[in-house]
């Protein structure tokens, strides 16, 4: 998978990095790509503001690498792979899978400094997470998964990857909004009968959850293609936004006469949307996205009719981020207003602000002699 020309666009100004506090959660999992994006060839991508250089190696692991030589700066992605290490393309210097400077043309000497920085990476699912943070933090174990991923009882479907000229967090907010399918997607995740229907929203959990059913209404377009419905359904959609910006929809449909209880939706037909946000830049986003569902299980033919459905209604929700970004970053005479349907936004944006605080300070812990006695 060689870097996606939007990708190339939105790399930052090297002169832009450092030490400075950036608008990111980078003590977290990102998704880098599919299984399949990676093989020997060298991957360069921006996660976080951070370059690396990815491939995998003979043994079959996805190795990541900062993607810049120590000496001249010159990004490894611009060298050759040799075997398992990466050489400059400038002077020649070659770097291990774990960042270790393993030869210096012209000398015999490894200098100390000599070596780049690596990163985390797991894989599982088909999916390739890498950890743009600091290292020692990385927990495999806190990757995000989810027992359908694993269920033979469900279809696992990777599909595609959405580049957005958008900030992340209006990415995310938007799959953790209901409201806004009836009037972004009309003929393929929503119609007029939501409207007006309420949003029930739950932030007391690790993940966000906005949620809604629709009763007796007619099938969307989605599930009228898909679900075989002859007369009307109930409908939902479950919204859950796992931090930093993992976010899974949990919708379907099932005859109006099951009158089916909210907690037995696998009697109808139900689909999951998980969209893996990965920050690129403040203005640049990548949505990896997959689905699996509990009908046409094995039916390549109806994941490709999916894709179709999801790209177009995905289109959607980009034309809509990307003129709200474009607005963003023109001079505001005055403050946008918030309504009720962004209770579940609001409570992300402050979650997210405390994980960044909480990453540019370090804490002590309880001294052992306090100079301060607090009484509040």
């Amino acid at each position: 998978m060689g870097l996606p020309k939007e990708a190339v666009k939105g790399r930052p100004d090297p002169s832009q990095e450092g030490e400075r506090t950036m608008p990111f959660v980078r003590n977290a999992w990102y998704v880098a790509g599919w299984s399949r994006d990676f093989a020997e060839a060298l991957t360069p991508l921006t996660i976080c503001d951070r370059r690396m250089v990815m491939f995998r190696a003979s043994d079959g692991r996805v190795a990541a690498l900062e993607d810049r030589c120590p000496h001249r700066l010159l990004p490894l992605s611009k060298g050759k792979r040799i075997g398992d290490t990466v050489q400059c393309g400038y002077h020649g210097m070659t770097f291990d899978t774990g960042g270790k400077c393993v030869r210096v043309p012209g000398q015999d000497n490894l200098p100390a400094s000599a070596y780049v920085d690596t990163f985390p990476v797991h894989e599982a699912h088909g999916i390739v997470w890498v950890w743009p943070g600091e290292a020692d933090k990385a927990d495999p174990a806190s990757v995000f998964d989810m027992p359908e991923l694993s269920d033979p009882a469900w279809h696992l479907h990777h599909g595609d990857k959405l580049h957005i000229r958008a900030n992340y967090l209006n990415v995310a907010e938007n799959l953790v909004d209901p409201a806004h399918v009836s009037f972004v997607h009309p003929t393929t995740l929503g119609n007029a009968a939501s409207e007006n229907v309420p949003v029930h929203v739950r932030t007391a959990g690790e993940a966000i959850v906005a949620w809604r059913w629709i009763r007796n209404s007619e099938p969307i377009g989605f599930f009228q293609k898909f679900g075989g419905f002859e007369g009307n359904v109930d409908r939902w959609h479950y919204y859950y936004l796992h931090l930093p910006s993992t976010a899974v929809i949990d919708f379907g449909s099932v005859d109006t006469g099951l009158n089916c209880p909210e907690d037995e939706r696998d009697r109808g037909v139900r689909i999951f949307a998980l969209h893996f946000v990965t920050p690129v830049t403040e203005g640049y986003t990548i949505d990896h996205w997959l689905h699996l569902r509990n009908t046409a299980l094995g039916d390549d033919a109806a994941s490709d009719q999916m894709d179709a459905m999801f790209r177009t209604a995905f289109d959607e929700d980009k034309e809509v981020l990307e003129a709200i970004h474009e607005e963003e970053c023109r001079p505001q005479r005055r403050k946008p207003i918030r309504i009720a349907i962004d209770k579940g936004p609001n409570v992300y944006r402050k979650r997210i602000r405390e994980l960044i605080e909480a990453e540019a300070t370090e804490d002590l812990g309880a001294p052992e002699a306090p100079v301060y006695v607090h009484h509040d």
